[in-house]
Order: structure tokens, then sequence, then C-alpha cells
């Protein structure tokens, strides 16, 4: 009898433990599959994994190995004698507007992934594209600036380095170029500025939602041209090529070099923000890129409509771009180039 009781509670055992690891197996699954979306974990946070390739871009959404490090937001000039540019066809984000109403563009490149060895010509700061700068928490990088945006940065508005007191020699000029179009830096001098003037070096930016491969496999076929009529030799082209799913850039006729690499610069997404500007004493222009207004998307090789907006009592708050739906746009994994410009200005896709 000992031997059968024995062996009965052998059993009873053994079905105990069975039950128990079954029970453990489904509590483990269940913490793996539940609990992250009752948090609420944020989809944009997913996306920065991907594997094997690793962390990416929050602006771009391409893999590199610096996703994680603070935006850097460098001015360069649009003027002729300023091109070919260097290192803009690197950039994750491209701003590109007036600075002067009816008259010369600037632009700001802002940097993520990439470390060009030479960027340029590097300009000086204005005002309307500090809010731009600081909705990336990108470090501002510029050589003066006029006196409206001087006055906001002096007061600790957004952390940057400017090349007239040139702090830790993160700024040079280079010879056989005329003044003032012969400035130049590179991310690793201003990341050692960056670090030597304490500044935070690991991002914060949230990030912009990015389609699948499976989603941007639908692209268009047709070749098509958008054309911004920013005044002459500013004007902008943009050539929609199906077979890179990207869009060729020209300026003033011609097309767009980047200087570091001599290749055509290419955008995988244009935006164009629609913003009321006026001139101010003559020589600068005051333009509203904080608020909302409407928007334009050439994504995939198609157009959308849609709005953006950007709160204006947060000069750090996210630039958020919506389709007529209200919801976040998707971009196409890779630069972003954004051209602002008013809301009568002539703009044409065919």
């Amino acid at each position: 009898m000992k031997k059968k009781h024995r062996l009965i509670i052998l059993k009873a055992v053994f079905a105990a433990a069975f039950i128990l690891g079954l029970f453990l197996i489904w509590e483990k699954r269940s913490v793996f599959t539940i609990i992250p979306e009752q948090a609420g974990q944020d989809n944009r946070e997913e996306e920065m994994i991907d594997e094997p390739s690793g962390l990416k871009s929050p602006i771009s959404g391409v893999a590199c190995e610096n996703a994680k490090r603070r935006p850097i937001a460098v001015m360069l000039g649009g003027d002729t004698v300023a091109r070919p540019l260097s290192g803009i066809g690197e950039a994750d984000l491209v701003f590109e507007m007036q600075v002067i109403e009816g008259s010369i563009t600037r632009l700001m490149a802002v940097f993520v992934c990439a470390d060009p060895g030479q960027i340029g010509a590097v300009r000086s700061a204005r005002h309307d594209f500090i809010p731009l700068a600081n909705g990336f928490d990108a470090i501002y990088a510029h050589w003066g600036g006029s006196h409206f945006a001087l006055d906001k940065l002096k007061t600790g508005i957004a952390d940057n380095i400017d090349a007239l007191p040139n702090l830790y020699s993160a700024f040079y000029r280079q010879s056989g170029i005329v003044a003032p179009h012969n400035g130049f830096t590179s991310t690793s001098r201003l990341l050692n500025a960056a670090e030597k003037l304490s500044y935070r070096t690991t991002g914060k930016f949230i990030g912009y939602y990015h389609m699948t491969e499976k989603e941007t496999a639908l692209h268009g076929q047709e070749n098509k041209i958008l054309r911004i009529s920013y005044a002459p030799p500013f004007n902008i082209g943009y050539e929609y090529s199906p077979k890179k799913n990207s869009y060729l850039r020209f300026r003033g006729g011609t097309k767009e070099i980047d200087k570091n690499t001599g290749n055509q610069i290419e955008a995988k997404n244009i935006v164009v923000m629609r913003a009321i500007s006026q001139p101010l004493e003559g020589q600068y222009n005051d333009v509203q890129v904080e608020g909302e207004g409407k928007a334009e998307y050439y994504l995939n090789g198609h157009k959308k409509d849609g709005k953006w907006k950007k709160d204006k009592s947060d000069v750090s708050s996210k630039l958020y771009f919506y389709d007529k739906e209200g919801e976040e746009i998707k971009f196409v994994p890779g630069s972003i180039w954004i051209e602002i410009a008013d809301p009568g200005m002539a703009i044409t896709w065919e």
C-alpha cells in the first residue's frame, strides 16, 4: 500500500508541476504582449529600433550610428556666389525661406546621421529660424546675425555656436573664396565646441512617423516637376524620379550639387509650408513660423494637402505636420526639405 501511495503522490506532484509550468509560460507571454499596450508606448519609440540595423534618426527615419545624437542646425547662404554648398546633401532635414521679401533665400541644414567634413558657406542667424531649430532640439550654428536674432540669442533662448567669437575654433575661412561666402565648419568641429560649452549632445526630439517599405513601394510612376517661384535666381525645381522615388533638386534652373560629393541633391520628402511674412527695416523679413497654416506634401510621388502647427507659447515645441483628416504625416524614410512660402506664392506640380 505504501508503494502505491508513493506512486499516487509522485503523479500528483508531476501534474502540479506541469500545470505550474504552463501558467508561468502564459504569464511570461502576457508580460510582453499586454503591458506595453496598457502603458501607452509611443509608436515613434518603437520605430527607433529596427533589428538588426539598429537605431534610426528621429527626423529622417534612416538607420545610423548617430541616431541618438542631438541635431545640429547650420545656417547656409542661398546666394549664387556661394553655390555649390558643401554638406547640404547629407542633411536629415533642410529649411529654406526668404530672408528678404521677394528676394534672397537662406537655408538651415539639420544634421543627425551624417558627419560632413565640410559644411558651408555658413551665414548669419535670422530670428525666425531660431524657433525652427529649437523645435528639433537642435544646437544652432551661425556666423553672426541680424540684431533681431542676436538679441534673442543673448537671452539664452537657444544653445548656439557663433562664428564671430569662434570659440574652440568651430569655424574657419577658406582661401580662394570671396568673403563673406568663405565661412565653413564641420560636424566634428561643432560637436567639439558644443561639448566644451557644456551643451547637451544627446537628442530629445520625439521624431516623426515614417512609412514602411510596403507603403513606399506604392509610389507614383509619373515623372513630374514641382516648381516653387522664389524670385530668380532663387527659384526652385524638384523633378520626381519614380526609379529613385526621390525629388532631384534644381535651383535657378540648374542642378543643385553638393560640393563635397559632386552629386545632385535628392530629397525624399518635400513640404511646402505656407506662412505669412512682412518686411523689417527694409533689409530683413519676419516670417510667422509659429502658430499654424496650410501645408502641401510631396511624398512618394504624390501630393497631399494639410496643415502645419507649432505652439506659439513654447519656442521649443515640435513643428507638426497633419493631413486633411488631422492625422500626423508619415514621411518616406530619407531627407526632408521644407520650403517656407508666402500664402500667395505660385507653386506648380505637373
